[in-house]
């Protein structure tokens, strides 16, 4: 492929030096508050793949972009170095993670630069130098210094293939698998560090709705995980065990409830279990939260109401979990889906007690449950004082009316636990003393850096004797390194700060400079990191906001979450041996083919289907820009600036303020196909006749402008023949003001015209016309229009008729008002008479040259009666002489 077109290699190596040699991406630390655009930093797997490609096409053509408006940019790369992924290598390849992470990260960068991205490389950080890690420790002395750490016996997600504990938002599906091994999960209970994000469960959920450039989907997924309901604690007396709390949304319905369920690991639930075989079968084996319905065994105990003193049976019960609300809940079949398919289940009473708002003075009726729960709010019934009460003045009244019953906020979110028990992640600054306990690590002796790997089954830290040994910092005794690392996404959830001011030595990042630069304008990353990353990157903007003096809470503006590069439908992946390597279609293509076929295939947010196909077409259309650019450089044309000059000065407008606002959007799709369309406009224009020059130049110089975010090598090297003054990179992006409506409709009634002559053409048969007239509306039927669109008359011809003018038409009034009568609802203005006459005269070229025949405009005026009588508003009459 190289062989033919453009040297794409010789031509994309000579701009990313003259890039490199004149730091044209650098950023100085000077610039006031530049456009921070960021793509999520990869972790150093070994190559790029085309998941990393787009993403970060998308954040390099947007950082163009924005700088050629004249925008301070800040584009910076780093490495999200520390992880299982390494460890694992290291073990299998018998070498050290460290030097296998250094390895890949020398070989995606080498891609990056050679995909022509755009970055300060002088920015850029590696999570796993100590230099980076320490300030992880310096973050969790903060934190701890806060009261935001809390170390503690938990039941823990372990992965025993990983030989890891795994955070709540690591286990994935209903067969609940490990996120990188897809190992099942086991539980167990360990000694583990939490950071308390909790604590930020309110701000994290209200501050949602402010985040106005994030995808709803995204925003959804966030509120979904932090799981805020509000209700009431209350407490059921069991018999034997005494007061139980249980949580409910829907205290209203407590007159309905007829049993008790408590979780297979409540503490009673354990206890009965030592005591009885089949509650202990069920707790251990037959158990299945996941699964399609709900199980249960009946315990032979009773709860007793504490609203109505009934005694009802309890059950322990598989939905019933203990980490959402209390692990203990009263169930109503007739008011709650999985209470109702749990009693039908087990024969237990269904017993309506809200029935819907009636209609004026009637009675409530109880709705019929037999099917389904009734789970809407509603007026009660069969609930003694309470009757007649709607569902929330009730809630209120129980509530306070219940003894033991409060208002209560229940949260899923659960504390993040940081510990893991491997080598390759950032250790946690603690030693633990006989005497004093665990002690922070002073931030003197930061940082605690790792030992030397060590090949073993476990936790290699584990075996690093000599590295735990320490004294303890506060009283001087022997004692023992905590052993445990950081969860990565700790490295994760401030790195666009540490980018600020990468080589700071006494903090963090700079706080005056971040308060500055942030937050991050536009981020750029895929779907999977939508509650993890995102969730817990807000949750330290906003603790270091409340104690380290940061000006903002949130720390990204505008987030677009990219979609997948597929083939035939399907995600790449090794396993499926179905992965186009970006590395071959830059050798083959060169890297502007890959970069544009990958942004004119979809919106950033969508999936797509790789295409052999769709990049050789791509490829082919950068050879046909570089050919016009070629000739008008070779030979300037001498064409006169008439009609034709005009549509295409035109078009170049319409193409300048579309694109332009397209790219503003990060809809480069449309950006680029409005591009290629004007393109297409320019190579018509000089096949069919000397193009006028300054309208021709004006029109590739702004094609290759509008082209250079997303096809950088082959627009530089093209900006260079056309006599551009230094980089493409650094231009000023063309401008144009236009009426965007005005474009659509000139474009429109172009297009129908074109669509209309080829129409009769094909069905009268004619081969060589030979001449075309295109014959204007009146100017009554413009009028006509005008008021059938903004009348809402129910007689639409009687309207008209009182228009003098239009009255006198007769007839041909009457037609088209019944035409206008009929198709109302889809009406919408056209271009005015002389701005359509106009508008086809300058277009007029691209029918002859479609036709091969001479193309006359004619006024309305100056045509016959029968043929204007076919004429309408944004669809001219056609008359086809052969």
């Amino acid at each position: 492929m190289s062989d033919a077109g453009y040297d794409h290699a010789t031509v994309e190596r000579r701009w990313q030096e003259a890039w490199d040699d004149a730091d044209v991406f650098r950023t100085a630390d000077n610039v006031e508050d530049p456009t921070y655009v960021l793509g999520m930093y990869p972790y150093p797997s070994g190559k790029l793949h085309m998941g990393h490609v787009r993403n970060y096409t998308i954040t390099d053509a947007y950082a163009r972009f924005r700088r050629m408006q004249g925008d301070d940019v800040l584009h910076p790369m780093g490495w999200d170095a520390f992880g299982l992924p390494a460890e694992n290598a290291a073990k299998e390849r018998d070498t050290n993670p460290r030097d296998w992470t250094v390895d890949c990260i020398e070989t995606m960068t080498e891609q990056m630069e050679s995909m022509g991205f755009g970055y300060d490389w002088d920015r850029e950080i590696t999570t796993c130098t100590p230099d980076y890690y320490q300030w992880n420790q310096w973050l969790f002395s903060r934190f701890h210094e806060e009261g935001l750490v809390e170390r503690r016996d938990a039941d823990v997600n372990w992965c025993p293939h990983c030989e890891t504990v795994l955070a709540d938002e690591q286990v994935e599906g209903e067969a609940e698998l490990c996120w990188r091994c897809e190992t099942p999960v086991e539980q167990r209970e360990l000694e583990q560090w939490f950071l308390q994000i909790t604590e930020y469960a309110d701000e994290l959920l209200e501050d949602i709705d402010d985040l106005e450039g994030w995808p709803n989907s995204v925003r959804q997924m966030q509120r979904n995980w932090i799981g805020r309901q509000h209700g009431t604690e209350l407490e059921f007396h069991v018999e034997d065990y005494g007061p139980v709390e249980a949580f409910t949304t829907r205290v209203d319905t407590i007159h309905g409830a007829t049993f008790f369920a408590l979780a297979p690991d409540h503490p009673i639930s354990e206890e009965l279990a030592e005591e009885d075989d089949e509650i202990r079968r069920f707790v251990d084996h037959e158990a299945d939260p996941d699964g399609d319905e709900p199980n249960g065994v009946e315990t032979g105990l009773t709860a007793t109401n504490p609203a109505t003193g009934e005694e009802i049976p309890v059950y322990v019960a598989d939905f019933v979990l203990s980490d959402v609300g209390t692990g203990a809940l009263m169930a109503v079949p007739a008011h709650d889906e999985r209470d109702h398919a749990f009693a039908e289940k087990m024969g237990i009473d269904i017993r309506p007690v809200i029935a819907p708002e009636p209609d004026g003075d009637e009675e409530p009726t109880a709705p019929d449950v037999s099917e389904s729960a009734y789970t809407e709010d509603g007026v009660l019934i069969d609930a003694g004082e309470y009757s007649g009460l709607d569902s929330e003045t009730a809630r209120e009244r129980l509530t306070a009316d219940i003894d033991s019953a409060e208002e209560a906020t229940q949260y899923q979110l659960r504390d993040w636990g940081i510990s893991r028990q491997r080598y390759w992640g950032t250790p946690i600054p603690v030693v633990h003393c006989d005497d004093c306990g665990p002690v922070m690590v002073p931030d003197e002796d930061l940082p605690v850096e790792l030992p030397e790997f060590i090949n073993t089954t476990g936790n290699p830290l584990d075996a690093a004797e000599e590295w735990q040994r320490t004294t303890c910092p506060e009283c001087g005794a022997d004692a023992t390194r905590e052993t445990d690392t950081m969860d990565t996404f700790v490295d994760s959830s401030w790195y666009f700060l540490r980018y600020v001011s990468p080589d700071l030595e006494d903090a963090p990042f700079d706080r005056e400079r971040a308060n500055d630069w942030m937050p991050v304008d536009q981020y750029v990353g895929g779907i999977e990191h939508a509650v993890m990353h995102l969730l817990y990157s807000r949750f330290f903007t906003k603790v270091l906001a409340d104690n380290e003096g940061l000006e903002h809470r949130e720390p990204f503006t505008d987030l677009l979450a990219q979609g997948m590069v597929q083939l035939e439908g399907e995600k790449m992946s090794k396993s499926k041996g179905n992965v186009v390597s970006p590395q071959r279609i830059v050798e083959e293509y060169g890297a502007d083919t890959a970069r544009l076929f990958m942004m004119q295939a979809a919106q950033p947010e969508r999936d797509f289907d790789w295409s052999e196909e769709g990049v050789q077409s791509t490829y082919a259309f950068l050879e046909r820009l570089q050919g016009l650019v070629e000739e008008y450089a070779a030979e300037t044309p001498d064409g006169d600036d008439d009609a034709i000059a005009s549509y295409v000065d035109a078009e170049i407008d319409a193409t300048i303020a579309i694109a332009t606002a397209e790219y503003d959007d990060l809809t480069f799709n449309k950006a680029l196909r409005e591009t290629q369309d004007l393109v297409r406009t320019l190579r018509q224009y000089a096949d069919y006749t000397e193009p006028h020059a300054e309208t021709y130049e004006r029109g590739l110089s702004a094609v290759v402008r509008l082209l250079a975010p997303v096809a950088p090598h082959i627009a530089e090297e093209l900006y260079d023949e056309l006599g551009g003054d230094g980089f493409v990179a650094e231009a000023a992006w063309p401008t144009a003001e236009v009426d965007r409506d005005y474009v659509a409709k000139r474009r429109r009634l172009v297009e129908n015209t074109r669509e209309d002559i080829r129409d009769i053409v094909d069905v009268a048969g004619i081969e060589d016309p030979l001449g075309i007239d295109v014959v204007v509306a009146p100017e009554w039927k413009y009028d006509a229009l005008e008021i059938a669109i903004e009348s809402d008359a129910d007689n639409l011809i009687g309207e008209l008729m009182q228009e003098g003018h239009i009255r006198e038409q007769g007839d041909a009034a009457a037609d088209y008002g019944q035409d206008l009568q009929a198709e109302r609802e889809a009406l919408s203005m056209t271009l005015e008479p002389d701005a359509e006459y106009a508008a086809l005269e300058s277009a007029a070229w691209l029918i002859e040259r479609e036709f091969d025949a001479p193309v006359r405009v004619v006024r309305a005026a100056e045509a016959d009666e029968d043929v204007l009588a076919n004429a309408e508003p944004g669809r001219p009459a056609i008359e086809i002489d052969d």
